[in-house]
């Protein structure tokens, strides 16, 4: 019998928020995520004592899931902000450092927290209404007539990541390219239901990132560099295919599961390889011109088919499974012992060899219109390569959102700083009512205004990291850099635009310093020139969900009253 050891008592934490330990967390993350915010944004690298593969990145997604804790406050907020990142793909570390300074205001502020909670509570309530509302000073309508804004979109996210380490001209022909493979994605003419289509993508590592592409179809690895002459002899019609998704290897371990009963005497490889050869001749008599197949295809088997003009390609794998079968409308085969019913053929209207770097590729393209496409993507070494494609996916997903919500705000923290004047002018307007609301005193309701404004603010101020200011203009509220190494009478002629790029500094604009006491105002909205177009935009969908999940789980946090932990 093992030895029993007496099971120690949970540790209780009373007011986790007044713990040093706890509060020291909390700063040093904030810290660790406010360096990796906006386009200079300093890189983590990542990895384990033990050793394993190094990531360098500055993406919440990548980072904060290399962030283990034992502390349950801390996995939290951390969990909470994945869950966002999980579902919209952006605004992961606008939530995180929004988050965090929520917390860090209202500790400072002296607030009951339950005061605190429903400060912020209302004032998420009024952020929501003005971003929601036609009024929005902050908000741009997206037009799909022209493909720029979308690029503009696309660039605000991937120019977002230096780890991937683009150039200007690289950072554009990618954002091209990602609003390209987007569109193809989406279905010209498709009655009913509208379901979109997938982007495939293949990762060349040694080739320039502008010899990356586009192209409409599938494109599949291919070894054997000599089908390239039986391309040529194939008819310009469309071309029938077969997919298995059962092995064609042979094994006897892929007939299933149950019990196998041999006779003495009888050589089951051969039996098994005859099944395979008969497979082959019903293929052959079907005039199939492509045969692929998901796993493993016997050489016998390979040679017989290649023998009759019969492209072969196996080792497909499960990821390109359903756009294969999108693509040409075959029907999986998951079984060698019945006859190919006629339906489960596919079809592709061409087929072409495209060489990058050393992949060897067989294009296949679709026999009509589909919403099935290929992107290529180049890059210097395994890092860049492997972070530029991660953006690629969420640029997509940031892309798919407009769909459902075709607007975007306006980035480079204008949007931040506009809400922070609009809600203290709001707010100032407002606060009898809302202190009659509230349940609270005026002073309480002030600080609390107060410490929501300058958390927004310091997200904006979180994109400046070579040790200049941020400031705001008093007359649309934007946001604004001014250069470490330029002097202070000077400003005017060195600020530029503002963050979005909207907005152009005048001889006679006013400015503050973030986080700094200024007369509340309401920002003036912005000219309707249409040749004025913003540089940075953010995901309006990603953006705003953000903002409620930074919101709800401060408050969650300023509420947490004792963590209770069992160290069994």
């Amino acid at each position: 019998m093992s030895r029993l050891s007496k099971k120690s008592p949970s540790l209780c934490t009373d007011l986790p928020l007044d713990n040093a330990d706890i509060c020291k967390k909390l700063d040093l993350l904030r810290q660790l995520l406010r360096s990796c915010f906006g386009p200079t944004g300093r890189l983590k690298q990542v990895h384990n004592n033990i050793g394993g593969h190094v990531v360098t990145t500055s993406t919440s997604s990548v980072l904060l899931p290399a962030i283990s804790s034992s502390q349950p406050f801390i996995n939290l907020i951390k969990t909470s902000i994945l869950n966002h990142v999980s579902r919209f793909s952006d605004c992961g570390l606008f939530a995180a450092i929004l988050c965090l300074s929520l917390i860090e205001q209202a500790k400072q502020s002296g607030l009951r927290g339950n005061v605190a909670i429903r400060v912020n509570k209302h004032l998420l309530g009024l952020c929501t209404s003005y971003l929601l509302g036609e009024d929005c000073g902050c908000k741009v309508k997206l037009d799909f007539c022209s493909s720029q804004s979308l690029i503009t979109l696309a660039r605000s996210v991937i120019s977002s990541k230096p780890a991937c380490v683009l150039t200007e001209p690289e950072t554009l022909h990618i954002s091209r390219l990602a609003v390209q493979a987007f569109l193809l994605t989406v279905p010209c003419s498709s009655p009913g239901i509208v379901s979109l289509g997938k982007i495939v993508t293949v990762s060349v590592e040694g080739h320039g990132v502008l010899n990356s592409a586009v192209f409409p179809g599938v494109l599949l690895d291919m070894p054997d560099v000599f089908t390239v002459d039986k391309l040529e002899n194939l008819p310009s019609d469309a071309l029938r295919m077969v997919l298995f998704s059962a092995s064609l290897a042979g094994d006897l371990s892929e007939l299933g599961d149950g019990i196998i009963e041999v006779h003495p005497g009888v050589d089951t490889d051969s039996q098994i390889l005859d099944q395979l050869l008969e497979l082959g001749k019903q293929v052959v008599k079907d005039e199939v011109k492509l045969c692929v197949c998901q796993k493993v295809i016997h050489p016998v088997l390979q040679q017989y088919l290649r023998g009759h003009g019969i492209i072969v390609v196996e080792r497909l794998g499960i990821t390109l499974m359903e756009p294969l079968t999108q693509l040409t409308g075959a029907q999986p085969v998951a079984t060698l012992h019945t006859t190919i019913p006629a339906k489960a053929y596919g079809r592709v209207r061409d087929l072409r060899i495209r060489t990058f770097g050393s992949k060897t590729m067989l294009h296949l393209h679709p026999p009509g219109d589909c919403a099935i496409c290929t992107m290529i993507l180049c890059h210097r070494n395994e890092t860049m390569l492997n972070e530029l494609k991660g953006v690629c996916q969420k640029t997509e997903h940031v892309l798919r959102l407009t769909l459902r919500e075709p607007s975007a705000l306006l980035g480079g923290g204008c949007t931040e700083t506009h809400l922070a004047a609009y809600i203290r002018h709001k707010s100032m307007n407002e606060i009898q009512e809302t202190v009659s609301a509230l349940g609270c005193s005026q002073t309480e309701c002030l600080l609390g205004v107060e410490g929501f404004c300058r958390s927004l603010e310091a997200v904006a101020a979180a994109l400046e990291h070579d040790g200049g200011s941020s400031l705001m203009d008093l007359t649309h509220a934007h946001h604004w850099s001014h250069p470490a190494d330029v002097l202070t009478e000077h400003m005017g002629d060195s600020l530029g635009s503002c963050g979005c790029g909207i907005v152009e500094s005048s001889p006679n604009q006013k400015w503050t310093y973030l986080n700094s006491k200024y007369p509340q105002f309401s920002p003036a909205p912005l000219s309707e020139d249409a040749s004025v177009q913003p540089h940075v935009l953010d995901s309006f969908t990603a953006k705003l969900n953000a903002l409620q999940v930074a919101v709800e789980t401060a408050n969650l946090a300023l509420d947490v009253r004792y963590l209770i932990q069992d160290v069994n």
